[in-house]
């Protein structure tokens, strides 16, 4: 069966929170405080879908996963501590909101929304791309570093129970 990332439209908000809901769950379960604050909320995916910016991932015809490629830069990027961007001053997208059915987790769709993101956003002429990740979300490290992504220090996001992040990016040419 096929494989594919589209852009996700309006129809799909509540297949795209219902696997958000998954995913804070398990983090939960693994004693991982992200999305504990109850981000992402529903108007921040609607928001997102309404921005073109969200996509979901289809196999065997179902939404098995979501993420979100912002092609506008954020405050929260502007400062990072313990390190610093590569390439500070030049336009970069970010991966925000990264979701798999928990059904699906080790079969490589993480990673395949990644790479498939990095595609739409090149095609766009984006060649830097961030994202950011709690410390305890070792998952999703190891599938930003095993497509080159590199650590290059914390950034602060608003969340009310832990807002330190790791920043990663992925430069290319």
């Amino acid at each position: 069966m096929a494989i594919y990332l589209r852009r996700a439209n309006q129809d799909d908000l509540q297949r795209v929170m219902e696997i958000i809901e998954q995913a804070r769950a398990q983090l939960k379960e693994k004693g991982n405080p992200q999305w504990q604050d109850g981000h992402p909320f529903q108007k921040t995916m609607e928001n997102d879908i309404k921005a073109g910016y969200n996509w979901v991932l289809i196999d065997n015809q179902k939404i098995v996963g979501t993420a979100t490629l912002q092609l506008t830069p954020e405050q929260t990027y502007e400062e990072i501590k313990d390190g610093s961007w590569l390439k500070p001053n030049e336009p970069y997208a970010i991966i925000h909101r990264l979701a798999v059915l928990p059904s699906k987790n080790g079969q490589g769709f993480g990673k395949y929304i990644f790479s498939n993101l990095l595609t739409v956003g090149y095609l766009q002429g984006v060649r830097n791309f961030r994202y950011d990740t709690h410390y305890k979300n070792i998952p999703v490290q190891k599938i930003g570093q095993d497509i080159g992504f590199i650590k290059r220090g914390t950034i602060y996001i608003d969340d009310k129970i832990d807002n330190k992040h790791m920043g990663f990016e992925l430069n290319l040419d």
